[in-house]
């Protein structure tokens, strides 16, 4: 089969043939169809410290996909030779107390699709039955794809409840805005959205913000005024990871204030937790995707509104042929892009 495959630790992929996977007996082996660029693999593509430190080569990267079963383990169970699907790339070891209380997302011996095994960007690959999505509606192949994403942007945005509540969205990248449709259908009064891109501002508002902040001329405040806001947002989500985001947060929530934090900071930075006691806020940290009920309310939610998975649609800047995989790294690089999807039908 083809594959992007880094055969060591440096920079760079090459699409070469690589021998097809096999089944094992609680496994299915997945043709791939159409595959998400994250920015976890634009780090692995360049190779730079985090990768260094995060990824075991040699390695077929990619966890974001949407494919067909043609093979399945004699183990696996309720999917079937033709089943369209999605995976989850958390991989558990089932016998963890966080494994064992249902708390899955929470395993302290996660191994991760395309960092610590053979991923997605590849013509076939093989996953555990236990780690399938099977799409048991139609589903475009491209919004199919980004379930991962739409994953990570469902467990923020669900965190805490929404309905009624103003809610401060800092960093629209691909997660964050899909954030932003999944916290409108949801019920949300107003959402501001922050970021430094126009682009992804202009995103921001397409798929329902009320408000956009380019924080490097305005300030947050003069969007609560604008919207009439009067005591601070109840709700925020933190998805750039960037160290002034977070600050800027904190100093524009109501008391009681929730925050979910999925951004991931590169390095270390201060806050003002004297104001995160006396104005009695919540932080809680979002990792991947609850197993398996983020699936679910993801999947629930883009079948029964046409709205939202028109929204999640629009996320989706380009679709390119596998074999242009470095015109879609180098797309999905750029600050003002949407999703890059390769389309492995075209190699």
């Amino acid at each position: 089969m083809k594959a992007l495959f880094k055969d060591g630790p440096h920079a760079g992929l090459a699409l070469v043939d690589r021998p097809d996977p096999v089944a094992g007996p609680d496994e299915v082996v997945i043709r791939v169809l159409r595959t998400g660029i994250c920015g976890t693999d634009l780090h692995i593509e360049r190779w730079d410290d985090w990768a260094d430190s995060e990824v075991r080569t040699p390695l077929i990267p990619g966890h974001e996909f949407y494919g067909e079963v043609v093979e399945v383990g004699p183990l696996a169970h309720d999917i079937k030779i033709g089943d369209r699907v999605s995976g989850e790339g958390h991989i558990v070891c089932g016998m963890c107390r966080n494994c064992r209380a249902g708390r899955r997302q929470m395993c302290i011996r996660t191994i991760g699709l395309g960092l610590h095994r053979d991923g997605a960007f590849a013509e076939y690959l093989s996953l555990p039955a236990t780690n399938v999505w099977v799409h048991h509606s139609d589903i475009e192949p491209e919004v199919g794809a980004i379930f991962d994403p739409l994953g990570n942007a469902v467990h923020t945005a669900l965190a805490f409840p929404v309905i009624g509540e103003d809610v401060l969205v800092t960093g629209c990248g691909p997660i964050g805005l899909m954030a932003i449709a999944v916290a409108r259908h949801a019920g949300a009064r107003f959402i501001t959205a922050t970021d430094i891109s126009a682009p992804r501002l202009e995103l921001a508002t397409l798929m329902g913000a009320d408000r956009v902040v380019d924080v490097s001329k305005q300030d947050v405040r003069d969007a609560q005024k604008a919207l009439g806001m009067r005591e601070g947002f109840d709700v925020g989500f933190e998805m750039s990871g960037a160290p002034s985001a977070l600050p800027t947060m904190i100093e524009n929530m109501n008391h009681g204030g929730r925050i979910a934090m999925l951004g991931l900071p590169s390095a270390p930075f201060g806050v003002d937790w004297g104001k995160i006691v006396t104005h009695m806020l919540t932080i809680k940290g979002i990792y991947g995707r609850e197993m398996f009920e983020t699936w679910n309310a993801m999947g629930a939610m883009l079948q029964t509104s046409p709205a939202l998975r028109e929204a999640i649609g629009r996320i989706i800047a380009d679709v390119i042929p596998a074999s242009d995989w470095e015109k879609g790294f180098a797309a999905a690089a750029s600050a003002g892009t949407g999703k890059i999807i390769l389309d492995w039908t075209r190699l």
